[in-house]
């Protein structure tokens, strides 16, 4: 079973960045494809990106693309999200999973292990 605990989450001006990291216990972390997810007040938790299990594939939802970028080093049991030039509606929780499938999903449903989240909030 992985344990996941998210960090780097931080207060931070519009256009300003942080780079969130997602690690994980146990042996078996290069073998899932990992995600990120973030939930702001009152919305549900919606994905944000995604990454095969060797990291040469990645995913993002199309309100990130060209400013957040999903990374992962293995060696480490560590993921990670670089976001740059963020925004007001970035502010959120966010969350790193393992998916359950082994093709690419932006489904929440799909993840499990969630770990416990780590908070993001943008200044205008």
């Amino acid at each position: 079973q992985v344990q996941l605990v998210e960090s780097g989450g931080g207060l931070v001006q519009a256009g300003g960045s942080l780079r969130l990291s997602c690690t994980g216990s146990g042996r078996t972390f290069n073998m899932y494809i990992m995600g990120w997810f973030r939930q702001a007040p009152g919305k549900e938790r919606e994905f944000v990106a995604a990454i095969s299990r060797s990291g040469g594939s990645t995913s993002y939802v199309d309100s990130v693309k060209g400013r957040f970028t999903i990374s992962r080093d293995n060696a480490k049991n560590t993921m990670y999200l670089q976001m740059n030039s963020l925004k007001p509606e970035d502010t959120a929780v966010y969350y790193c999973a393992r998916s359950r499938r082994v093709i690419d999903s932006s489904y929440t449903s799909d993840y499990d292990n969630w770990g416990p989240g780590t908070q993001v909030t943008v200044s205008s």
